[in-house]
């Protein structure tokens, strides 16, 4: 069985997005049920030089259609502005990187295998092909800032398990 880049990496961004759009509402009901302030989990960090729950989200959205449309112009560079301060608009910055994920199509990730890409921040650059980065960098970072937002939210109380992580299942369909 062949599995082109796109089959590989574009639908384990929509299915863990989805999640973390999810973890956003539970976040809210959570915050409105209890009658805390928003940013009391907007703001929650696991440890003080970990950073907050909304820089984890505003990540996987940096290192899924961002880190896409870096292996497209061969260099990537982590987004340092600073992430959202609400809810609504975190779920906004999710929901345009679903959105932005549906309109890609398997020709445009697929032509990018073997193309040089590099990852510059600061005086580092590291050098890949278009896949290894989106692979070996990009698709583990993505995860780290999920399952971080996840762990946030599991720390400060919020009624969220395994599933609600996994997001929706790639079903067979009969």
């Amino acid at each position: 069985m062949n599995l082109s880049l796109h089959a590989v990496v574009v639908p384990a961004f929509q299915q863990t997005l989805g999640a973390v759009r999810g973890l956003i509402d539970k976040a809210e009901g959570f915050c409105r049920e209890k009658n805390l302030p928003p940013a009391e989990l907007i703001q929650a960090r696991l440890a003080p030089d970990m950073l907050p729950f909304a820089y984890q989200v505003k990540s996987t959205v940096v290192h899924s259609v961002g880190a896409i449309e870096g292996a497209k112009a061969g260099v990537f560079s982590p987004d340092m502005s600073p992430p959202p301060e609400t809810f609504e608009d975190l779920r906004t910055k999710v929901d345009a990187a679903l959105a932005a994920l549906t309109r890609i199509g398997a020709a445009e990730i697929d032509t990018l295998i073997g193309r040089d890409a590099a990852f510059v921040f600061r005086d580092t650059r590291l050098p890949f092909r278009a896949e290894d980065f989106l692979l070996s960098f990009s698709l583990p970072n993505f995860y780290f800032h999920a399952a971080t937002a996840y762990d946030i939210l599991r720390w400060k109380g919020v009624s969220i398990g395994k599933r609600d992580f996994m997001g929706r299942l790639r079903l067979k369909v009969s």
